[in-house]
């Protein structure tokens, strides 16, 4: 399918007449005894969503039953559904638009089973269930994520011709021709009492960050410039339009920072920059950081007018509510005032219109997560992976290597010794004794990532260590431990922490970042800088994901396209039983001036 189908969609939605706000303020009398007419105004609401990462219901797949978290949480679009009917119902669904700052077909196990195991891409396929959802809601536009490439385009093309509403991207642009991929925005017709239309303009921005972490899928095929960029190309010509208030929705966070280093020209969270740099904005729906912010104003360093930016809580938890207040001036409509708000799902109950349209599409993912596929001798639990070397974190270790040396055998790094690297994706992730389930691999790996094989030598997987031993807070020898406040050191989350199995080593919080790996052995001989070996590394890591040194730049040898995690189903089911007493072994621990901290 052609990737430059659909460009440069204008899609007037017509919002119809609804009540505005029009009492003024009057103005003296006159001489001749007339009092001038009130001030024209509207005020209308756009609501936006971000994150939803495959949440439909109120369902944790991975556990098998209703999604809770400490701060007691609820999840999912049947959720955001009812806070959008009460919206709608209190201002009037013509005063209200609907939109998603992406991230919405990977996720959970009902995305996955819709894009691998009944796919929406098969002669007579299914409808994606987020589209079913987004569409009954009344979706106005979605922005493009990062993780709408992790299945490919074809899937991702699916996905856009099944939804009634327009996926945005006006900086996921064709590699060939470098017009946009996709529909670079949307314009919506807000109808008024007072016979003036507002136009109100959705720019859609994804993050460049897909460049590097889905590069098997979009390379050479799309490329993705800066966010900046494209903004300050697109809303003047926005406003040239007649657009009198121009939203962005952005998958980008606000904090100008990036989790990739260098490997990119572009700032991966660049809404706040957005705002900062291009005039003409109004206000900024942002994703992908998985933060809540309420509100947050950030004024233009041109026109000096704050611009207001939200970004409501990932997986259905929260709703942002970005209110305009309109007034009638010179002959066209001006933002008066603009504020933001949240609301939380978790003060209604899911609509029984969406939860039962997707009944069915829920039961056969319910089914196919609590298939068998194989027995273990014990239970494992990532419970205390983030500081000790646990044998569920082994498993996925051994999956790896094992996977890239049989993929390696008889070639020219036959002989080279493979060491792998994983990271604690959940702190609940558990396999118990008995039987093992589909959910229970799932759930210890909740990512699409694929295996690569890389070359490395000891000098760089020393450097490597070190960077990822800043994870750990500083911690003097004889200060207490306290395990809750030990670990992400200046905001590093649980997955941008590596073991790597293979070598043995110790890390000594005692000591500053960057100097802490001590006693680093392979086979039981101090590492050689110098020597070769091959690391059982994730895409994601591969591509530069959370900025470790050299691994993006070391030779690959070898590529999977399948996910690790169908990779660890698979062996499970090969080997019938898991027995940690075979391959369980603590290779690092934390210590302080030598004495190990648990």
């Amino acid at each position: 399918m052609p990737l430059n189908r659909r460009t440069f969609l204008e899609s007037s939605v017509a919002v119809g007449a609804g009540a505005a706000l029009t009492a003024g303020v009057a103005a003296p009398a006159e001489a001749h005894g007339r009092r001038p007419k009130p001030a024209k105004r509207y005020s209308f609401t756009v609501m936006g969503t971000t994150d939803l990462h495959g949440n439909v219901f109120n369902w944790d797949y991975f556990t098998d039953k209703e999604f809770d978290d400490k701060a007691h949480n609820d999840i999912g679009l049947a959720k955001i559904s009812t806070l959008v009917d009460q919206v709608r119902a209190a201002k009037g669904r013509r005063n209200t638009l609907l939109i998603d700052a992406g991230d919405t077909i990977q996720g959970t196990q009902l995305s996955y089973y819709y894009a691998k195991v009944d796919p929406i891409t098969q002669a007579g396929g299914p409808v994606h269930p987020m589209a079913q959802a987004m569409n009954a809601i009344g979706y106005d536009a979605a922005a493009l994520g990062n993780h709408e490439f992790n299945y490919g385009i074809p899937v991702l093309r699916k996905f856009e011709e099944q939804c009634d509403f327009p996926l945005l991207g006006a900086n996921a642009l064709d590699a060939k021709t470098l017009r946009p991929a996709f529909a670079p925005y949307s314009m919506h017709r807000m109808r008024t009492p007072h016979g003036k239309d507002v136009k109100v303009a959705i720019l859609g921005l994804t993050n460049p960050g897909i460049a590097i972490w889905d590069k098997a899928n979009v390379s050479g095929r799309m490329v993705f410039p800066g966010l900046e960029e494209q903004a300050a190309k697109w809303v003047p010509k926005l406003r040239s339009m007649g657009a009198d208030v121009v939203v962005v929705s952005a998958h980008s966070g606000s904090s100008g920072t990036s989790s990739y280093g260098d490997q990119l020209p572009h700032i991966e969270n660049a809404a706040g920059l957005v705002a900062e740099q291009v005039p003409g904005i109004d206000a900024i729906l942002v994703g992908h950081a998985h933060t809540e912010i309420p509100e947050y104003r950030v004024k233009n360093k041109e026109t000096g007018r704050d611009v207001v930016l939200s970004e409501p809580l990932k997986w259905g938890q929260r709703l942002t509510l970005i209110d305009f207040d309109l007034v009638w001036e010179k002959g066209r409509w001006v933002v008066e005032k603009c504020g933001a708000q949240v609301l939380n799902s978790n003060t209604v109950a899911e609509d029984p219109e969406i939860t039962g349209l997707l009944a069915d599409e829920h039961e056969k993912v319910v089914a196919y997560v609590n298939q068998v596929i194989g027995t273990s001798t014990a239970s494992m639990t990532t419970a205390d992976a983030p500081w000790k070397d646990e044998p569920i974190i082994d498993l996925i270790n051994v999956v790896q290597a094992e996977t890239v040396k049989a993929a390696l055998a008889g070639g020219a790094h036959a002989a080279l010794p493979v060491l792998s690297q994983a990271s604690c994706f959940s702190r609940t992730a558990r396999i118990p004794a008995g039987q093992v389930t589909i959910k229970d691999a799932a759930g210890l790996y909740p990512f699409e990532n694929t295996l690569e094989a890389r070359l490395m030598t000891g000098a760089q997987l020393k450097e490597y260590l070190e960077y990822s031993a800043r994870y750990y807070v500083q911690t003097a020898a004889g200060a207490p431990v306290d395990t809750a406040l030990l670990t992400n050191a200046g905001g590093t989350p649980d997955y941008n922490y590596d073991a790597v199995s293979g070598l043995t080593y110790e890390i000594d919080i005692a000591k500053p970042a960057g100097a802490r790996i001590v006693n680093l052995s392979f086979e039981g001989k101090p590492l050689d800088p110098a020597a070769r070996f091959v690391l059982a590394v994730n895409n994601y890591r591969a591509s530069g994901g959370g900025a470790f040194p050299h691994v993006a730049n070391a030779q690959q040898l070898w590529a999977n396209s399948d996910e690790i995690r169908n990779t660890i189903i698979q062996w499970v089911k090969a080997k019938g039983t898991v027995d940690p007493g075979l391959f369980a072994s603590v290779d690092w621990k934390l210590t302080r001036d030598g004495v190990p901290v648990f």
